[in-house]
């Protein structure tokens, strides 16, 4: 049932975590709109038709008219239902969506991102027009990422759609950066002095164009804001920050509570909650057991979930390993790494093979699983706009041992020397004594008598989208009446 005075929104995104989803990005979109919906108000998706879509069992209806473009083209649009409730609108263009990458393959863009992201808002655009002929007119439109940020260009040049558009950076790394030759093929038209709007440090970049046109721009952290507006981070992109009418509003996340709880969660060998976590150890004995470990509950058990790379810390872990397995702890590793960090991995567990275990993959289901079992999980992203790793591993009563950076200060609070206050281990740098000074009050904590209250602390934080979904209302309806 839809409530009095529910808005109309419209969510475009070049991914969704219930089937084309590669970033944290994509699983950010479908949880806020899960909640959006359950909050009372009219959600709609509108994505590329990606072939694992499909896969995923999302039944997908063609309309029988195609959807027609300012440009004249037309494009196959598909319906569908979420299981959330949330409407999935799709489009069809093969060529251009039928990759593997979102952005790219092996650390290149792909090269015609351009004609890619382009279309990607002119079907937005398109979808909004048609919406209004219709008389169903959208209330607001929320654009997530640079490949999505042509979508508030178009609409402050439509002069018949007086809708605003509110943009979330999700990364600001993933700018789309494109070539100069390539604005002809981003669909932008007779738009005047369109190029320039998207001209930055040479190139045309589609998060700039998105930050200067979107009624409001929100990220998924607080401190994640703070960290952008650094010139020292985002480079060139601080200036066009530092000009926009309004701050970046940072709306911290969170995680789909439906999905991530130890109390039903179906894949866990024994389920448990923050009130009686007792079968939190049966779910530790039991994968202890299965990657065959030395059996002795007694000893802690660190995890570290990838994908195992440079961005998420790995080389310092694997750096560190030798010194970090002296003291009295078990490690698990899950996820996938490249060839030469597998011999360096595979050295240690030849070395500590009673103490350090590899799974060779990184899925939602295991890295529940692995979280149900550890009693604390070590996060050294160097780069952390969205800390759903953290939050899934307080929910499962895994106590974090991370990196202090980006959105991490948003989730974990240090703990202090008698475990009255806080929520994890912080450090800074990254040279391996910090990492191992931080284990190291992890360690003494888990022997001291308060650990079991820090646990259920943190197992009792609420990271669930309600909050977060209530706070985007609120920057919706401040947009749409500085919109009139």
């Amino acid at each position: 049932m839809i409530h009095a005075g529910a808005m109309d929104i419209l969510m475009v995104s070049a991914e969704l975590g219930e089937g084309a989803g590669r970033t944290q990005a994509a699983s950010a979109v479908a949880s806020l709109s899960k909640a959006l919906k359950h909050l009372g108000h009219n959600v709609t998706v509108v994505c590329p038709k990606h072939p694992d879509l499909e896969a995923s069992g999302i039944l997908l209806a063609r309309r029988l008219t195609p959807l027609s473009l300012a440009d004249g083209s037309e494009v196959t649009v598909f319906d569908a239902q979420m299981s959330s409730g949330v409407q999935l609108t799709t489009f069809e263009a093969p060529v251009l969506f039928d990759r593997p990458g979102v952005y790219g393959e092996d650390g290149k863009d792909y090269p015609d991102n351009a004609k890619r992201f382009g279309l990607l808002s002119q079907v937005a655009v398109g979808l909004c027009r048609q919406r209004m002929q219709q008389g169903q007119a959208l209330d607001v439109i929320h654009a997530h990422d640079a490949a999505t940020g042509l979508v508030p260009v178009l609409l402050s040049e439509a002069k018949d759609l007086a809708i605003p558009c509110v943009l979330t950076v999700h990364d600001f790394t993933r700018q789309v950066v494109l070539p100069l030759k390539d604005a002809a093929d981003l669909g932008l038209g007779k738009i005047q002095g369109a190029e320039e709007r998207l001209r930055l440090a040479g190139k045309l970049n589609l998060l700039k164009a998105g930050l200067e046109s979107a009624s409001a721009v929100m990220t998924m952290s607080a401190s994640y804001a703070e960290q952008m507006a650094d010139a020292e981070q985002s480079g060139a992109l601080a200036s066009v920050l530092d000009g926009l009418e309004s701050p970046v509003v940072g709306v911290s996340g969170g995680i789909d509570y439906a999905r991530y709880n130890p109390a039903t969660d179906a894949t866990l060998s024994s389920r448990y909650d923050a009130e009686d976590p007792a079968n939190k150890g049966r779910c530790k004995t039991a994968l202890i057991r299965e990657l065959e470990l030395e059996l002795d509950p007694e000893r802690p058990l660190f995890a570290f979930c990838g994908p195992l790379n440079k961005d998420t810390g790995f080389d310092q872990l694997l750096g560190g390993l030798s010194k970090l397995l002296k003291q009295e702890l078990s490690l698990v590793v899950a996820g996938e790494v490249d060839d030469f960090s597998t011999k360096r991995l595979e050295s240690q567990i030849e070395k500590h093979r009673d103490r350090l275990a590899w799974i060779r993959r990184s899925d939602s289901a295991t890295l529940r699983g692995v979280y149900s079992a550890a009693d604390f999980a070590v996060g050294l992203s160097r780069h952390v706009p969205f800390a759903a790793q953290q939050m899934i591993a307080q929910r499962y009563g895994a106590v974090p041992v991370a990196r202090a950076t980006g959105a991490v200060l948003d989730v974990v609070v240090d703990c202090d020397a008698a475990l009255e206050t806080g929520s994890g281990f912080l450090f800074e740098g990254d040279d391996a004594a910090a990492l191992h000074g931080a284990v190291g009050r992890a360690l003494a904590a888990y022997r001291g008598a308060g650990f079991a209250a820090l646990r259920r602390r943190v197992m009792r934080r609420d990271s669930s989208w309600d909050r977060p979904a209530r706070r985007t209302l609120q920057i919706y309806r401040q947009a749409m009446v500085a919109a009139g």
